[in-house]
């Protein structure tokens, strides 16, 4: 196909059942709305355990502008994040989870500010209503860095980790010069953003899907994403 107009970047490690069901059916509302927009689907298999050949041949068959990046071992998702963006072409990219999680109005309205040219990163925000369905463990830790990052970082938001965000080519070149692989890429993303007093930085409301299931956080993530968040702190 021809350059797209925009770009959706999913990476995916070990994806829950129903996953490429979500693609198809997320990427459907949102084509018919933008029914006049050219778009490329982006899934970067991030070095999955479990056996998905059999997903990625049915994504290939129902999604034909769709690209497939795959490598053996599981590098994190900011790297597998990275990958897709770099192979991205449109003026305009968004990445979110694997299976969709939040509404496609969230997604639209991100769309639609970049779209029209309100800023040039687009950033998800999440309500409270969000950590009603997030596992005890989880939702500490999260509430927990957004206390630690309105206390020591300068960011347009403390809800930096939400996992719907877009931007423009100026974002694009921001985004590529992370360099964290696991689960504080946005955190640096953002940090970096807000750094360059030319960046526009939107924050978007964004809402989670019904019935949507988080996943535990285990506490070796906890070990690695605390390294992380002193790597991005004390950057000059």
């Amino acid at each position: 196909m021809s350059k797209p107009a925009l770009d959706i970047v999913l990476p995916c490690y070990n994806p829950q059942e129903g996953w490429t069901n979500s693609i198809v059916q997320s990427l459907g509302k949102i084509q018919g709305t933008l029914s006049d927009t050219s778009i490329r689907l982006i899934v970067v298999n991030d070095g999955s355990s479990k056996e998905i050949k059999a997903d990625l041949d049915f994504l290939q068959r129902k999604i034909p502008a769709l690209i497939i990046e795959s490598y053996l071992d599981n590098k994190g998702k900011g790297f597998a994040v990275r990958t897709g963006v770099a192979r991205a072409e449109a003026d305009k990219v968004i990445y979110t989870d694997i299976d969709f999680p939040y509404e496609e109005n969230g997604f639209l309205s991100i769309y639609d500010s970049l779209q029209k040219n309100q800023c040039d990163v687009a950033l998800g925000i999440r309500d409270e209503k969000y950590y009603e369905n997030v596992p005890p463990a989880r939702r500490f830790i999260s509430k927990l860095l957004k206390s630690i990052i309105r206390l020591t970082l300068r960011t347009p938001t403390a809800d930096t980790q939400a996992g719907l965000k877009g931007f423009n080519k100026k974002g694009r070149e921001v985004f590529l010069k992370t360099t964290i692989n696991r689960y504080l890429f946005d955190l640096e993303f953002i940090w970096l953003a807000a750094k360059q007093k030319d960046l526009r930085i939107a924050c978007i409301p964004v809402k989670v899907k019904e019935g949507v299931l988080f996943r535990k956080m285990h506490f070796s993530i906890l070990l690695t994403e605390a390294w992380n968040f002193l790597k991005i702190f004390l950057k000059p």
